[in-house]
């Protein structure tokens, strides 16, 4: 028997190890990862590639469900091909508690948190879509704002788009990620913007 750990994250900007470090605490043998949008299981290849790899007696342990499932269905259809090829599942953090989905309390467990995480994706998009729309109706919406590489020209476009903030309503935390600008290094530029002033 091989015990599986999975661990992914959706950008570059999160941190994969603390999944990982859970993963080798639990005693997993090995370890799938990726960095890549859970939205659909087909671009989660490496997931794929250990659903094809486990065989009957093995387990696959994932620290949390929204980890390897987004939405009722997924959670079902992955939960239900690994019961079929005979494979244990466990997920570490389902709110605090460890539940083994090969038992029947544990499927109802899956199936009710998989609804609660759903749920709680819907109306955050929701709620973004209402937002984008309200942008939108007083002008300030402008659409994805293009990543910058380059250092110099990331940081003037940080500072230009942290003192338009109330015009554009993006976070110092959005603008650090679009600019790829540290947020204590936008803090010392604006710093120095307004001692300058």
């Amino acid at each position: 028997m091989t015990v599986y750990g999975y661990a992914r994250v959706s950008t570059d900007h999160q941190d994969i190890n603390l999944q990982v470090d859970e993963l080798n605490k639990y005693g997993v043998d090995v370890i799938y990862q990726e960095k890549v949008s859970g939205k659909s299981i087909d671009d989660r290849h490496e997931l794929k590639k250990l659903i094809d790899t486990v065989q009957s007696g093995d387990k696959i342990v994932f620290t949390k469900l929204d980890r390897f499932a987004r939405s009722v269905i997924d959670a079902r259809n992955i939960a239900e091909s690994l019961h079929q090829k005979g494979v244990a599942m466990v997920v570490l953090n389902f709110s605090g508690m460890q539940v083994d989905v090969s038992t029947p309390t544990g499927k109802l467990m899956l199936t009710m948190f998989a609804g609660f995480a759903e749920f709680e994706r819907e109306i955050m998009l929701e709620r973004q879509r209402a937002g984008i729309a309200r942008a939108k109706a007083q002008g300030k919406y402008q659409g994805r704002v293009k990543k910058y590489h380059d250092k110099h020209k990331g940081m003037n476009y940080a500072v230009k788009l942290a003192k338009e903030r109330e015009q554009n309503g993006m976070s110092i935390k959005e603008i650090c990620e679009i600019t790829q600008v540290s947020r204590s290094a936008l803090y010392r530029e604006l710093e120095k913007g307004t001692q300058s002033c």
